[in-house]
């Protein structure tokens, strides 16, 4: 079952977000198996990430390996991501 996870990181900049992305791309780890969908949105300094997943396993799977990237760059989670079932997806 597909499903949507949001992301609330502690003061996440442009700058961390755009390095730690171009580490995942550089490294080959992006994008992952699974993710359908990435988004990141917000005001600097207080960016969200929001995520639309094949599966909670390849989620799960996936934040194994993003996860001491995260902490090398000392981005840190405001609290567990929410994850909510997927009823439907229209992509236009």
């Amino acid at each position: 079952m597909s499903i949507l996870v949001r992301f609330a990181p502690d003061g996440l900049t442009a700058e961390r977000y755009d390095s730690v992305s171009a580490g995942m791309q550089e490294s080959g780890d992006w994008p992952p198996e699974g993710l359908l969908t990435h988004v990141c949105f917000g005001e600097s300094g207080s960016l969200r990430v929001s995520e639309i997943w094949d599966s909670l396993e390849q989620m799960q799977a996936f934040g194994e390996k993003l996860g001491p990237v995260l902490a090398e760059a000392g981005i840190e989670m405001s609290s567990e991501p929410e994850v909510f079932p997927i009823h439907n997806i229209e992509q236009y």
